[in-house]
């Protein structure tokens, strides 16, 4: 097939692949509308807005704080914060904050702690977001937390500035991202390297106590990051996380005994963290975060209850909003804590309706949240909605009664029934508030699984026509037509129409739909030329000449072949549907590799090639092509134990989902500086290096096997100098990166410089070595003993010709062969002539195997040192695979010379399970916590001016053993 109609029908095929994933996306990363309204003082719809004697900057009632601090300590877990005086071995994490407790016990109607539950996913961004507009986020907020934009929606912070108070920020500069020139001062520090873990919190240090005592703010905002760095980085089991939260500790003692009695103290966490010090997923841990409340005058009632209440952190925003004197945010959903609006010490019927007063308050805004975002967006229930707008009416009327019996008589006596009525009324707001927010959690967080099957219809399909295409290359005289010309125009022809429908009907149309409908044009027009086409090429064949009945089982022979490795795959495909498959893919796939590759061996078994002997034939022994046969069998038998050997070892690697409760996520994940014992450390060190030192030796005694490195040549010189330096300075980086920081400030700024500057002389070789090899990758070493010096092939730059023949390596060094033979045979006939040309058979592999191995030395540096063993078992495992396919290949298929060319399904198969397996076999899993972000930062300690390399670099170390399987693959 020619290559332009090769290429453009792989383009054809990629836009395809993108049509059914982008429809895909379409149904499970659903955007939530958002409102641009904005809540303001005037607003009349409010309870005595107007007229509620609302102070100086006070809006729709009186405000109790004028200032506020609020901290927020990042990934601030609700143990951590909890203090238990009964409990004598704490662990590092336990029973460090011990202020929090004190300050409870001691002055219980003036702090309080709550159990601050988030909603996922738990990554800072959305946790922000939640807590300063009051809305949920969708799923696919999450991919903006390393690209945070501005936020659109009415928010805290722009109520602040909205009623002239002036808030002063310090800390993670993704505030200053979201809001971006709100704050009447602003101190950011760069957020996202987790392996910093005292920059923004001794930045923060430097400014929050002056700033206090100047008096000129009235909200201080301090994002501190040092407990989820050290978390990230150390897990929430090391000392260092000790030293964290003592450092809080102190912090928060201090600034306790700066507090004026107008200001309100709120210190929380955005998230928590899993044991192994992750977050963003769903877990008890993740979602359960401390919200400690403080305030110099009393404002909480005395309550004999243990258990924290547990909160919702957007019930945060309608609660500050009240407080502070400023309108609760436009679209939020949240539900006032009104404990935290009781009126002391005296505890009365007023009480009550203080309390009914702020949720009411609280009903109108979500009521009118709902109204608005009805009318714009149709996903809400309607039956839900009428249900809660008259709930709402009740509620609104049931208030308006009680407020007039109480205002029309002068001497108004509260009774039984009057107090019944009052707690009626707040479990009807309460009920009300509670019910709006599970609604849109349901509708917000719900799939489309009519977008999601049309989308999984459309990857199938192609996955189909790509089957096809391959099997069927060969027999197409103009294949070109059925592959591209008919799926073009058929595809552009359906949208056409469907475009053309939708806008005579007045459907809005968007770009994805209308590629979809294209796709699904382009599938029809290929399969209807596709099997008429077939079917006339039988019909045809047919007539010739009919088959045999050994040419049928031989058809049906091929078609088993085929369909049953499809077939599992296909199998694998459809189990993902399966909630139990999904939690456990990572063994199922395990099991399923094992499973193919050890019945590709006993396949051969069954066929009788792997028979090493004949009881009727004695003298077979004596054949060496017997000898030759029976090695390869005892070789393809020690390739089967290597490969299962692999599989299993590669289990040590595993991390642990949300799901297993009681599962351990393996210690190689942990990297070597969260290693308390220096004997331990030092032991798996030196495991790391040698497991590097190990590849590279494998891979150096491959190029000697076949005769690769005797050659001079740049890229030659390379293998054997630049590969042994690249680890060199690896192995420096892991050591210094695990050293202890017990050392002094110059130790510490000369260590900050190395682990930038080894990492990027790592990154400088692997550009050079890749560089090298675009530019001249051939390692054969042609000589002839007429010639003392290497005879090198010729330069490509020369001339056209010798342009065109470097695409063609192999018949340009039989050429410079024949030359010299030839000159030999015209000169002196006595003199006996050879040409020997080094690494000839592997000069394809040997500059792959280059690629690959540079790749590897990336790929290694961007994970933690102690997964260097596992890419040594990835390689191994793929080494041992290839070698199975090749030698099976060999003993099936001697008879068939053109089935050397082919590749098999089996084979395909199962090297898609391999990238899967060694996903999970590489400390990975399909969730938000297991991504590691650490890679974004290796060689990059200050962090990054644009999120396009951290994206890059976090994307290779999560998808690393599918980018090299991949590239293996080519081989």
């Amino acid at each position: 097939m020619p290559r332009v109609v090769t290429v453009l029908s792989l383009c054809w095929t990629f836009l395809l692949f993108s049509a059914g994933l982008g429809l895909f996306l379409r149904g499970f990363l659903l955007v939530r509308l958002e409102l641009r309204s904005r809540s303001q003082c005037q607003d009349a719809s409010f309870p005595d807005a107007s007229s509620s004697g609302r102070g100086f900057n006070s809006c729709w009632m009186p405000r109790r704080f004028s200032k506020a601090v609020v901290l927020v300590i990042d990934a601030l877990r609700f143990d951590f914060a909890k203090y238990n005086p009964g409990n004598k071995d704490p662990k590092p994490y336990e029973n460090k904050l011990e202020v929090i407790h004190q300050t409870v016990v001691s002055k219980p109607q003036h702090a309080k702690l709550f159990k601050f539950r988030a909603d996922p996913p738990t990554t800072t961004m959305q946790r922000i977001k939640g807590m300063t507009t009051g809305t949920l986020p969708t799923f696919i907020d999450v991919g903006s937390n390393f690209a945070s934009p501005a936020i659109e929606e009415d928010n805290l912070i722009q109520q602040f500035v909205q009623n002239e108070k002036k808030v002063v920020f310090m800390g993670d500069d993704t505030w200053e991202a979201l809001f971006p020139n709100k704050f009447f001062k602003s101190f950011p520090f760069t957020s996202f390297n987790v392996r910093d873990l005292h920059t923004v919190d001794d930045g923060i240090l430097q400014h929050i106590f002056t700033t206090v005592e100047a008096g000129e703010w009235d909200v201080l905002i301090a994002h501190f990051l040092g407990v989820d760095h050290c978390g990230h980085r150390y897990g929430p089991h090391h000392p260092k996380m000790a030293e964290k939260l003592n450092q809080m500790n102190q912090m928060l003692r201090s600034l306790i005994a700066k507090l004026q009695n107008d200001t309100l103290l709120v210190v929380m966490g955005d998230h928590g963290m899993t044991e192994a010090g992750d977050h963003g997923g769903d877990s008890e841990g993740e979602v359960d975060a401390a919200l400690f409340i403080y305030s110099p005058i009393p404002m909480f009632e005395i309550k004999t209850i243990e258990d924290s209440e547990v909160v919702s952190q957007i019930d945060l925003v309608p609660t500050l909003a009240l407080l502070l004197g400023i309108p609760i945010p436009y679209s939020n959903i949240g539900m006032v804590i009104v404990d935290m609006f009781t009126s002391l010490p005296k505890l009365d019927d007023n009480h009550y309706l203080e309390h009914a007063k702020v949720l009411l308050i609280n009903a109108i805004q979500v009521n009118r949240f709902l109204e608005a975002y009805s009318q714009v967006a149709k996903d809400l229930p309607l039956k839900k909605l009428s249900y809660l707008k008259e709930l709402f009416s009740t509620a609104m009327a049931e208030y308006n009664a009680l407020i007039t019996d109480q205002q029309v008589s002068e001497r108004f006596i509260p009774n039984q029934d009057h107090h019944s009525r009052m707690q009626n009324l707040l479990f009807m707001l309460q009920r009300y508030l509670k019910e709006t927010k599970e609604m849109c959690q349901e509708t917000w967080a719900r799939f489309n699984p009519v977008h999601m099957l049309c989308g999984i219809v459309l990857l199938a399909a192609t996955c189909v026509h790509c089957f096809l295409v391959s099997e069927s290359v060969s027999t197409f005289e103009s294949l070109y037509k059925v592959l591209l010309f008919y799926p073009i125009i058929w595809g552009l022809a359906v949208g056409l129409m469907v475009n053309i429908w939708m806008l005579i009907s007045g459907i809005r149309v968007e770009p994805l739909i209308a590629s979809c409908w294209v796709a699904v044009g382009s599938h029809l027009g290929f399969h209807w030329n596709f099997w008429r086409s077939k079917y006339n090429n039988n019909h045809d064949t047919n007539k010739l000449s009919q088959s045999s009945n050994a040419g049928i089982q031989k058809k049906w022979k091929n078609l088993w072949k085929i369909f049953v490795p499809l077939g599992i795959l296909l199998l694998r495909c459809g189990a993902m549907f399966s909630n139990s498959f999904v939690v456990n893919e990572g063994q199922v796939v395990s099991f399923l590799l094992k499973s193919i590759v050890t019945f590709t061996v006993l396949k051969l078994k069954w066929d009788g090639k792997l028979n090493t002997y004949s009881l009727n034939v004695p003298d077979m022994h004596r054949n060496p092509s017997f000898i030759t046969y029976k090695r390869e069998s005892l070789y393809i038998i020690g390739l089967l134990v290597t490969f299962l050997l692999c599989v299993l070892f590669s289990n040590n690697f595993y991390n642990c989902r949300e799901e297993f409760v009681n599962c351990v996520p393996s210690s190689f994940l942990k990297p070597l500086s969260s290693l308390n014992n220096r004997q331990e450390r030092n032991f798996h060190y030196t495991l790391s290096v040698s497991s590097l030192a190990l590849l590279i030796y494998l891979i150096r005694k491959w190029f000697l096997h076949y005769g690769n490195l005797n050659s001079s040549h740049l890229i030659v010189l390379f293998v054997r100098l630049g590969f042994p330096f690249i680890v060199f300075c690896s192995s420096c980086f892991w050591a210094v990166n695990a050293a202890p920081e017990e050392t002094s400030n110059n130790l510490q700024d000369l260590k900050k410089k190395i682990v930038v500057v080894l990492p990027r002389i790592v990154f400088g070789l692997i550009t050079t070595g890749f560089f090298i090899v675009l530019w001249n990758p051939i390692t054969v070493f042609v000589k002839d003993n007429k010639q003392s010096d290497e005879t090198l092939v010729p330069s490509s730059k020369n001339s056209a010709e010798m342009k065109a023949d470097s695409l063609h390596v192999i018949p340009l060094i039989y050429r410079k062969m024949h030359q010299s033979m030839k000159i030999h045979f015209n000169g002196d006939q006595n003199e006996s002539q050879t040409v020997a040309a080094y690494g000839l058979g592997t000069v394809y592999s040997a500059a792959l195997l280059i690629v690959i191995v540079l790749l590897t030395f990336l790929l290694v540096l961007l994970h933690n040192e102690r997964m260097s063993l596992a890419f040594l078992l990835l390689f191994l495992e793929g080494f041992s695979f290839l070698e199975i396919h090749g030698t099976a290949r060999n003993l099936s298929l001697q008879s068939d010379n053109t089935a050397y060319f082919t590749v098999p399904w089996y084979a395909v198969t199962a090297w898609v399970f391999a990238a899967t397996q060694f996903f999970y076999a590489t400390g990975h899993q399909p969730t938000f916590p297991t991504i590691q972000w650490n890679a974004a930062f290796v060689g990059f300690t200050e962090g990054h001016s644009t999120n396009v390399l951290p994206a890059i670099l976090v994307g290779m170390n999560t998808f690393a053993s599918h980018i090299l399987f991949a590239v293996i693959f080519l081989r």
